[in-house]
């Protein structure tokens, strides 16, 4: 065989692949770490939303999973919900040109290439145009791998609740959020066979009552996932930066990070890296302290900090948030995390109960928990929420606090709190605000006592004061603001004239 032949062979070869790939390529699809966490919530999450910024993947990443439905070719690496036998499906957009260009275009490919996108070529059974709109396709059979036909049917939000009734389903994929009535009817279209809905927006509407929905209500039939611009993997580090340059600055953290845009804006406009850290093991010597804030329709939530008092950072090491469960269960948390560890608290721990007359703090108290014995102040007494928020926010920009970045409780609060008008709005604030307590009440953080030493005077509640954590012959005190470590009692606090209940070993 001559040269030309081979080089001709060779060409041929290549074509072949690369019409291979283009015609199937669903074959090829190999998501991001995010995307294939996005497919996973649809093995337990009836409703999931995927948050992302512009050109991340993913609508196609959506496409790509209403092709696996419709065809039941799902690879085997494949973690999320699978149906046996043919489906029915929505794939539905904000207008009929939008839905004609992204939806439509990812799903069949571009407009006289029919077959190049995410549903394979020969599983093609028939293309169904619409009307009024050029180019827009309204429906597409497609041939199941175990025999029958399923379909797709595309959708447009602008043409109202009404267009939308009488189907039953299997799935719906919508691309940017719908408004709540036509979510509303489109939960109802997959009741009765028990399907799923999937999201794929960039949230530039803000905090709509759909957003609201995934990002404050999240249960048990209903999760989300962020996806940002670091975590696609398709475009370089330097492009990055063209790119979120590029973006008005308004809009910057919908279109790079996926979060919504906020009201008058972000309460910390600081951005996600400068205050992440790798988890590493606290030093024994660094004092700690917990918070809680007290919820039950809104989660309970609890931070962790360790402070290094060398340089004054604090590190939120660890926190928590669970809804509707008594302070039984969130008491048995904290103590998992260290009984040693004090714990702050905000003033509405004061609120007594009508039955008992006990109040909130009194019962953590109860089971264990090492409650300071006040609610968390500044060292003035105040407790100003602007005032705690703007000592975070320094902190932020001063290097001084830092949170552990695997506690996506955290930073998925942190990106949305916001304010409207000027004022902070107070919601999806929980780990926050357990935060803000944990910083406000620094002061009384302790060191880990040695248990190494036989019982401790600690466990008889014999001398510990919250106030001087390291007790009066700690080797390892430092000059603290609103702590006089002279006598070990904070400046505005006389202890002389009356015996703390602390050494009693009553609270």
């Amino acid at each position: 065989m001559s040269e030309n032949q081979n080089l001709s062979e060779l060409v041929q070869n290549l074509e072949e692949l690369q019409r291979r790939q283009q015609e199937n390529r669903l074959a090829y699809y190999q998501p991001y770490p995010k995307q294939l966490e996005f497919h996973r919530l649809g093995l337990t999450k009836r409703e999931r939303m995927f948050l992302a910024g512009n050109q991340l993947g993913k609508t196609f990443s959506g496409g790509a999973e209403t092709a696996m439905h419709l065809t039941g070719r799902y690879p085997d690496w494949w973690p999320g919900r699978r149906f046996t036998g043919p489906t029915r499906g929505w794939a539905a957009g904000i207008t009929s040109e939008s839905t004609r260009d992204t939806t439509q275009r990812i799903l069949l490919g571009p407009t006289g290439q029919h077959g190049t996108g995410s549903i394979p070529k020969d599983a093609i059974l028939d293309v169904r145009t619409g009307r009024g709109i050029p180019d827009a396709v309204d429906t597409i059979l497609v041939r199941h791998k175990d025999g029958g036909t399923s379909q797709v049917t595309f959708k447009s939000y602008e043409r109202g609740r009404e267009k939308l009734q009488g189907e039953t389903l299997d799935f719906v994929h919508c691309d940017e959020e719908p408004p709540e009535d036509i979510y509303s009817e489109i939960l109802a279209r997959i009741a009765a066979r028990q399907g799923i809905v999937y999201l794929t927006a960039t949230p530039l509407l803000g905090m709509t009552e759909v957003v609201r929905r995934f990002l404050n209500e999240s249960n048990e039939d209903r999760g989300h996932v962020t996806m940002t611009i670091s975590d696609a993997m398709h475009i370089s580090l330097e492009d990055r930066e063209k790119i979120i340059a590029g973006y008005p600055a308004h809009e910057r953290e919908a279109r790079v990070n996926g979060t919504p845009m906020l009201g008058s804006g972000r309460v910390f406009p600081i951005a996600e890296e400068s205050i992440r850290v790798t988890p590493f093991a606290i030093p024994k010597h660094w004092p700690r302290i917990a918070a809680v804030d007290f919820g039950w329709d809104h989660p309970t939530a609890g931070a962790w900090l360790a402070w290094d008092r060398d340089t004054d950072v604090a590190y939120l090491y660890d926190c928590y948030k669970v809804r509707e469960a008594t302070p039984v269960v969130h008491a048995a948390v904290f103590k998992a995390k260290g009984e040693w560890i004090p714990v702050a608290w905000p003033h509405d721990g004061e609120q007594t109960e009508k039955g008992s007359g006990e109040s909130l703090a009194a019962q953590y108290k109860r089971l264990g928990l090492r409650m300071l014995p006040e609610h968390a102040t500044f060292v003035d007494g105040g407790n100003s929420v602007e005032a705690g928020v703007l000592d975070m926010l320094t902190r932020m920009q001063t290097a001084r606090l830092k949170v552990f970045e695997h506690l996506g409780d955290f930073f998925d609060e942190f990106r949305l709190y916001h304010r409207e008008n000027g004022k902070i709005v107070k919601e999806y604030d929980d780990v926050l605000s357990a935060v803000r307590y944990g910083i406000m009440m620094l002061r009384a953080a302790r060191v880990q006592p040695d248990f190494s030493q036989g019982r401790s005077r600690m466990a008889d509640g014999l001398d510990w004061n919250p106030l001087d954590p390291h007790g009066t012959n700690s080797d390892s005190r430092r000059s603290t603001p609103g702590v006089t470590w002279g006598d070990s009692r904070p400046a505005h606090l006389d202890y002389r004239k009356q015996r703390s209940t602390m050494a009693n070993g009553i609270d």
